[in-house]
């Protein structure tokens, strides 16, 4: 049994840059193709995303990645790991984690 990992679409997956269209789900990111299907060898991919359901859908389908991601949640589900870029690693010690949070930028923005 696979172990399972929660990957977010927007930012991580896509070309999203923070601009937001209800409707569009921008195309996937260089890279991001190879680094699934390398993943899926060894785990369960879903996608974790705040967007409709059936749009993210069909654009798992239209990049061609419904063969290794297994499913589509916007809740945070029981998951070996999470993989997203608006977080914060917390290391035990909450006045790095304030610090950290006062310097938080997404990738996009640094």
């Amino acid at each position: 049994m696979k172990k399972t990992i929660l990957i977010d679409l927007d930012g991580v997956i896509n070309n999203y840059t923070g601009n937001f269209d209800i409707s569009f789900i921008p195309g996937i990111k260089k890279g991001a193709r190879e680094f699934l299907f390398e993943l899926a060898k060894n785990f369960e991919i879903k996608i974790f995303t705040t967007r409709n359901k059936i749009l993210a859908a069909k654009w798992i389908i239209e990049e061609n990645l419904d063969g290794i991601i297994t499913d589509i949640t916007d809740r945070k589900e029981l998951s070996y790991l999470y993989i997203d870029d608006r977080c914060v690693n917390f290391n035990g010690n909450y006045s790095d984690l304030i610090k950290s949070i006062k310097a938080f930028k997404p990738w996009y923005k640094s």
